[in-house]
Formats: structure tokens, C-alpha cells, sequence
């Protein structure tokens, strides 16, 4: 019996682009918070890649298109101290963060990056 694998099985959300007013601003939020480093630049986007190949393209734009309210993206940390951790340390160095929702061994909270971006952080 010959095994079949699905295309579907093979693929993993890998990026995100966002159109920002200062690339290198952004750059130093998402590195600061969320371990992004420098991958590299093509033309004007910025790629900064996470130790889980996850890619995020910056690019600069004066004037960015606003999302929805309900929109955001999130990242999933290991556990509950590490969120508390993450929402304390962005609290006292003036990240715009709401309160934290803690629920035992599930954690979040959501801050906004400097161009006003809702982030989830959370652990599952």
C-alpha cells in the first residue's frame, strides 16, 4: 500500500507582512520583545526571522492601512510565568499593554506595537 501525504500536511503558516512608519522602530520592538533577528533586506522590506523560521517583513509606509478592531496576531510563549514575565517587563518599560487575563495554566494578555498593531500574547 503506497502512503499518500497531502499537500495540506506540509503546510505551516511561515510570515507576516506589515507596512510600518519606521522600519528600524519596528525592528527593535519585535527583536526587543519577541526575539526577531535580522534575516535580511530586499529592496525596501526588512525580513526579520524568529529560531522557528517564522519571517516578518516590515515595510515602511507613512501612511498605513488600519485594521479591523478584532484583528490581531499572537504569540504563544511556554507557559504561564513567561507571559506574566513578558506583560510586567512591557508594562514598566511603556508598551501599551491591557490587563492580564489569568486563568491558571492559561495566560494572555494583548499590547500594541508602535504602529498600533494588537498582539496577543499567550500559552496554551
Amino acid at each position: 500500500m503506497v502512503r499518500r501525504r497531502t499537500i495540506a500536511s506540509k503546510l505551516a503558516l511561515n510570515h507576516l507582512h506589515l507596512h510600518v512608519k519606521n522600519v528600524n522602530r519596528a525592528q527593535r520592538f519585535y527583536e526587543s520583545y519577541f526575539r526577531f533577528r535580522e534575516h535580511m533586506r530586499h529592496g525596501d522590506i526588512l525580513f526579520l526571522r524568529n529560531k522557528s523560521g517564522f519571517d516578518l517583513a516590515l515595510v515602511s509606509d507613512q501612511k498605513p492601512s488600519s485594521f479591523p478592531d478584532w484583528f490581531h496576531f499572537g504569540f504563544r510563549l511556554p507557559g504561564p510565568r513567561a507571559v506574566r514575565k513578558l506583560q510586567k517587563r512591557m508594562s514598566s518599560e511603556g508598551v501599551p499593554v491591557d490587563e492580564l487575563e489569568d486563568y491558571g495554566e492559561y495566560v494572555s494578555f494583548r499590547c500594541t506595537d508602535p504602529d498600533g498593531y494588537s498582539i496577543e500574547i499567550y500559552c496554551s
